[in-house]
């Protein structure tokens, strides 16, 4: 969903501000509402989501740049002419004036629909959403006395979640007397994480908290060849 705001504020009235975000319910709308009343309603209306951009567009009169470099809708370049021209041009085509490179020189336009744009933006967002792989922190516990048989299992099952792109923490609990041999402790976590074959690096060096011994470990980037 793209939200195309309007400040009210007329120290930001020289761009539209368009706050992105994912949502299967409705179409895009324009608010007029200060920025952070705005992204505060988001966050309450819209709790399960995290992934907000701001891109900040100017169109049509709010081009300020005396020359620009336009494309048209069919994406051939027209080359360097005034914004008053290139305005022109677009208003006589139904299209608005979008100004897609601001940084380069001239700024780059293009010629196309507004709410063209804002669908194309929409559609981008939640392609990148949807490849977006998030890593997840996945929990293994483990005691001191753990048999051959569970620690090979529990290796096989922290290799798993390495494969899959997420870290592994591992926790090994101290009960009772276990306390009173931390070395041995430590020992027995070594011996897990050694057993462990896929690639991967400690993110978190094993160390105590209370009655717990933890360490991270994270799936190996490979390096191109």
């Amino acid at each position: 969903m793209v939200l195309d705001v309007n400040f009210a504020d007329k120290h930001q009235a020289e761009a539209h501000c368009l706050v992105l975000f994912v949502s299967p319910a409705a179409p895009a709308k324009t608010l007029d509402f200060e920025p952070s009343f705005l992204l505060l309603l988001f966050c309450l209306i819209f709790k399960t989501e995290t992934d907000i951009a701001i891109i900040r567009v100017r169109v049509n009169e709010k081009i300020k740049a005396p020359q620009v470099r336009v494309i048209d809708e069919g994406g051939k370049m027209l080359g360097v002419m005034s914004s008053d021209e290139a305005l022109a041009m677009a208003r006589e085509k139904g299209l608005d004036l979008i100004e897609v490179s601001p940084k380069a020189n001239p700024p780059v336009v293009k010629v196309l629909s507004y709410d063209k744009y804002r669908y194309h933006l929409e559609k981008t967002l939640r392609q990148q959403k949807k490849n977006q792989k998030r890593v997840e922190v996945k929990g293994i516990r483990l005691s001191v006395r753990i048999g051959v048989h569970d620690l090979e299992f529990k290796a096989k099952q922290a290799e798993k979640f390495l494969a899959d792109g997420n870290k592994a923490k591992i926790d090994l609990i101290l009960r009772g007397r276990e306390r009173a041999n931390i070395s041995y402790a430590f020992e027995v976590l070594k011996k897990f994480l050694e057993a462990i074959k896929f690639p991967h690096v400690t993110e978190q060096i094993p160390k105590r908290m209370g009655n717990v011994i933890s360490a991270i470990i994270g799936p190996k980037v490979q390096q191109p060849t």
